[in-house]
Order: C-alpha cells, then structure tokens, then sequence
C-alpha cells in the first residue's frame, strides 16, 4: 500500500473514481488546477498492487487545513482505506495547521461516522451546499495535536 502525490498522468483514473463516487464530481479540469495552480493544495493517490483505489486533497492553508475531496474505489471499500488515508492526512496536517476542517452531505452517514471516529465534530450546516441536489453539508472540523 503506498500514498504518493498525484501528478497529471493519474488523472484519467481518479476523474473515473471521482465519476463514480459522486454525483456532484470534480472534472479532470478541476484537478488539474489543484495539482499545478493551487499553491495551497496537496493531492494524493492511494496505491494497491500499483492500481490507484483512492484518492485525496488537502489544502494547507496557514493555521488551517482542509479535506477537499476524498475517494476510495468501491470494489476496495469497507478495507479501512478511507480510515488510512485520513489518518495519514491528519498527520500531514498536524506539522503544520491547528484545525483540519472537511464538508460532507448530510446523508453520508457511513463517511460521518468514519469522520467522528476519528475524531471530527459537526460545527455547522452549510445549506444547499452541493450544486446537484442542493443537499445541505456538514461542516466537520478537528482541532490537531503536535501543530507548529
């Protein structure tokens, strides 16, 4: 299993996953701007037997970090993957930012369970937050040990 920064060449597979995964998804424009614009953004793909299954974004921003988008293929869920890749995430963050913050549908309850074992808590409903249904989100946040 290996986690390692998204680059151009893995975009195709992770607009696929990202198609998959969600009715509201991010193109392959979106990430190309994440990966070569966005100054604050931090990509990764998670490797099985070489197939990416999984992937994330991270934007590190000052004191605060936030999840941006985070996947795992559906013929690898349910294998603690989603876990390991936050737990690496919120690791990464703690070097640096004091709070970690993330967006979820309301009716994600299988990903809002995985987020508050991990220590995440609901602050906030953003109201029609998601552009394909206008279901509200979630607003999750987690203060970090060992910042700075």
């Amino acid at each position: 299993m290996l986690i390692r920064a998204m680059d151009i060449d893995d975009l195709k597979r992770v607009v696929e996953l990202e198609q998959t995964l969600f009715t509201s998804s991010w193109s392959q424009a979106d990430f190309l701007y994440e990966i070569l614009e966005n100054q604050f953004s931090f990509n990764y793909v998670l490797e099985l037997d070489e197939k990416i299954v999984g992937y994330v974004g991270l934007w590190l921003i000052y004191e605060q970090a936030q999840i941006t988008t985070i996947g795992i293929d559906p013929d690898y869920q349910h294998q603690g993957l989603g876990r390991y890749l936050m737990e690496a995430m919120l690791e990464l963050a703690s070097e640096r930012c004091e709070v970690i913050s993330l967006e979820v549908r309301i009716s994600n309850t299988k990903a809002i369970a995985l987020y508050e074992s991990l220590g995440f808590e609901k602050q906030a409903i953003r109201k029609d937050y998601y552009q394909d249904n206008h279901e509200d989100a979630y607003l999750m946040t987690k203060r970090l040990e060992g910042q700075k």
